[in-house]
């Protein structure tokens, strides 16, 4: 990375906001990772499989396309201030690591207050939207910005940070469903655990990029948990969230077609597991940004089922 032009070390090159974007506007986008978006989409697929699992139960109301389309910008807004405060909060780790020792805040791009000016604006607007859905959805977004807050500190007292980040990166299950019904159920809570261990999984992937680092600098992760039984720990993990997938699907009403088309998914999961390599550059990054399609394939199929 050259600090000169602030590129990120772990973004693609060339992307849209390094090409596009004002130079002035670039330093925020890079704390926001709109420079690598598979994050937001990440965040946003549980949202839309809360939505389709209520139309799956409510199929009278239908899929809510506008509640999803809310939910998409909020989840880019959410990304962007999660990651805002994750690096405002890892400043002095981020110096240490060679992957991210390029982002705006320890490569002097921005300063902590800037970051923090620029956080408190993305969480203002993302509330702006959380407060077009029902009270019950209101609460529950709130309630998890405890989540949020909490997560950068784990990898300094726990072995399972992803477990944390699952518990954020999931919640969208509930805020979906919630956004449709007004309360929860059992449906969607099964939905949320699937989500909490296929994120667990695809983060220990992408973890093992810094197991190194890591361990020089005393940050502890489950792919240093797991370390070479990686690949039969995510199994498990991914197989589990398959599972619950389905047994939520089931619940709120599904038929056949759910559990044919989410098949495609599974083999997505034991694609990734299949062709992991740790060892060769980029192989854990590809694997972990395939995570998208699986978010696509359960978006169709829920979508799929119930149009059918």
């Amino acid at each position: 990375m050259s600090q000169s032009n602030g590129i990120v070390s772990d973004a693609q090159r060339a992307n849209w906001l390094d090409r596009y974007a004002p130079e002035a506007i670039k330093p925020y986008g890079r704390l926001a990772r709109w420079d690598r978006p598979i994050g937001f989409w990440l965040l946003y697929w549980p949202c839309a499989w809360g939505i389709g699992l209520a139309a799956l139960a409510q199929p009278e109301s239908g899929f809510h396309w506008w509640a999803a389309i809310l939910m998409f910008f909020g989840a880019v807004l959410m990304r962007g201030a999660g990651c805002t405060f994750n690096d405002i909060v890892d400043r002095d780790i981020d110096m240490q690591v060679a992957r991210t020792r390029s982002r705006p805040i320890p490569s002097g791009q921005v300063t902590a207050r800037e970051a923090l000016y620029f956080l408190l604006a993305q969480a203002l607007l993302a509330s702006a939207i959380l407060f077009q859905f029902n009270r019950f959805t209101v609460w529950a977004g709130v309630a998890s910005l405890v989540l949020v807050a909490i997560y950068p500190f784990m990898k300094r007292v726990t072995w399972w940070p992803q477990f944390f980040l699952g518990l954020a990166f999931s919640y969208g299950a509930l805020v979906g469903w919630t956004s449709q019904t007004g309360g929860l159920a059992w449906a969607p809570v099964m939905l949320y655990a699937g989500t909490i261990l296929w994120v667990i999984g695809y983060d220990t992937i992408y973890a093992l990029q810094d197991v190194e680092d890591d361990a020089l600098v005393g940050v502890k992760s489950t792919a240093r948990l797991f370390g070479k039984n990686v690949r039969p720990a995510v199994a498990v993990l991914y197989a589990g969230a398959f599972l619950l997938w389905n047994i939520a699907a089931i619940s709120a009403g599904s038929g056949w077609l759910f559990s044919a088309l989410s098949l495609i998914a599974a083999g997505l999961l034991a694609w990734q597991l299949w062709t992991l390599d740790p060892d060769m550059a980029d192989n854990a990054l590809i694997r972990f940004k395939n995570n998208h399609y699986v978010g696509i394939v359960l978006t169709l199929a829920f979508l799929a089922d119930w149009v059918w």
